[in-house]
């Protein structure tokens, strides 16, 4: 297997000539908490506004949080892993997205979502929920994506700079790092394996 490009600086490559583009391109770990946090506090809000009860919120929450670690897979592997060589515009793509943090996993800045790319997609999913789900679901479905996706930022910026001393947070973190350094081509779930299980994309572990 070829051996891929892998920093260790704190810092990495300059990725636009803009200096709007590159300053949208970077962002602390913390932004998406105070962007997506009141979501989640106005969509609790929203569920006792509409009175769709107790249990069918929380029922509707754990789905949502379910149907988050489906999503990360699936964007993980055939989003951000999309990069077809005879396609130049697709490997661009891929380098903005997700290849400069594979070449330079330590930097910090960009590690979680920047608010240019987790603000359009969160807006593009919840249309898409609420136009699937009956009416008034959504508030109990979307606070449970969005805390999946809170999670998924966080943990994937926790992976990458904080030693674990929970054996769950160590395999998680093993998870991880065997994607960055053995094989880009497995592991492709962040905050959990389980999709990686269901369709046979884990890694052999001791």
């Amino acid at each position: 297997m070829k051996k891929n490009y892998v920093s260790n600086s704190q810092e990495s490559v300059r990725m636009f000539k803009s200096n709007l583009l590159e300053g949208l391109s970077k962002v602390h770990f913390t932004v998406p908490l105070y962007i997506f946090i009141p979501v989640i506090g106005f969509c609790v809000y929203e569920s006792i506004q509409k009175a769709i009860g107790t249990i069918t919120f929380f029922e509707l929450f754990v789905f949502g949080l379910f149907i988050w670690t489906f999503v990360e897979y699936i964007m993980h592997r055939f989003v951000f892993h999309y990069m077809p060589p005879d396609k130049p515009w697709a490997m661009r793509m891929h380098f903005i997205f997700h290849g400069v943090h594979h070449d330079y996993p330590s930097d910090a800045k960009r590690l979680v979502l920047p608010p240019s790319v987790s603000i359009p997609l969160a807006t593009l999913f919840y249309f898409l929920f609420n136009a699937i789900l009956p009416p008034n679901y959504i508030w109990g479905f979307f606070p449970g994506f969005i805390l999946g996706y809170l999670f998924y930022d966080i943990s994937h910026y926790a992976i990458h700079h904080f030693n674990f001393k929970g054996n769950i947070w160590k395999k998680i973190k093993q998870h991880h790092m065997l994607h960055h350094y053995q094989d880009p081509g497995k592991g492709y779930g962040v905050s959990s394996p389980l999709w990686d299980k269901v369709f046979r994309s884990d890694f052999l572990k001791k």
